[in-house]
């Protein structure tokens, strides 16, 4: 399992949301590339990357960014969400060195463009699904769908997808522990790989991840904790991997 930081962008700096809010935002840095830098430094082999005010307008808004930091590490993988609603937008990541995208409001409300997508990026795309008591939620968290998370992720088995991004939305900024349940849950449901989210605070909500033996679980994204240092990343990727 793979321990991703987390850098959220909002006007151009590196911040953190509470339970997606934004205007319940902490900034941690106004330097996104430098804060790339130092998870890099850590020994993070991905980094996760979302254009919150993208997320909102529809389109990228913190392109440029992203495409920096691509720039500066080209052969770590990096998967971008926010934002992305058309296959010109995919291909713009993918020519600026982005491994992933993230599709999720788009891929909620209309599920047949997770598979165009597939076919035009063969392996770059990632489903991110975002839950409130096991309801989609899309729009930046600001709508909850009637659609159960377990039997969305179904639909795109056949597409090819590479991964889910799942967040319990309940979860997401307060440190609380991630829903391990439901993300082992969501793992066994479905053949595609499920990056658990949101959430998780310190090496005991890792080792909860790894004690479920989902094996369907191959990456957890942690923000807030390694930004207040109650989880070391080293420290929790080495432990992910000893763990038998």
């Amino acid at each position: 399992m793979l321990i991703i930081p987390a850098i959220d962008l909002k006007d151009g700096a590196c911040v953190r949301l509470r339970q997606g809010r934004m205007e319940d935002s902490t900034v941690f840095s106004n330097d996104p590339v430098e804060m790339a830098a130092k998870w890099v430094e850590a020994g993070c082999r991905r980094l996760h990357l979302v254009d919150l005010n993208g997320a909102f307008a529809g389109e990228p808004v913190n392109g440029e960014v992203v495409k920096a930091i691509a720039a500066r590490y080209p052969d770590l993988p990096i998967q971008i969400g926010g934002g992305i609603r058309n296959l010109e937008t995919i291909e713009h990541y993918v020519r600026a060195g982005v491994s992933y995208v993230i599709i999720g409001t788009k891929a909620v409300k209309e599920p047949e463009f997770v598979a165009e997508a597939c076919k035009a990026f063969p392996g770059k795309v990632i489903v991110g699904l975002d839950a409130m008591n096991g309801f989609v939620a899309t729009d930046g968290w600001a709508q909850i769908s009637e659609l159960q998370v377990t039997d969305l992720a179904k639909r795109f088995e056949a597409d090819g997808v590479s991964a889910i991004v799942y967040t319990d939305i309940a979860k997401d900024g307060m440190m609380q522990g991630c829903n391990v349940e439901a993300t082992a849950a969501l793992a066994r449901a479905t053949s595609i790989p499920v990056i658990a989210s949101g959430g998780i605070h310190n090496l005991g909500d890792v080792q909860s991840l790894l004690n479920a033996r989902a094996p369907g679980i191959v990456g957890a994204i942690t923000g807030r904790a390694i930004y207040e240092g109650t989880l070391d990343i080293a420290e929790a990727q080495a432990l992910c991997d000893s763990f038998k």
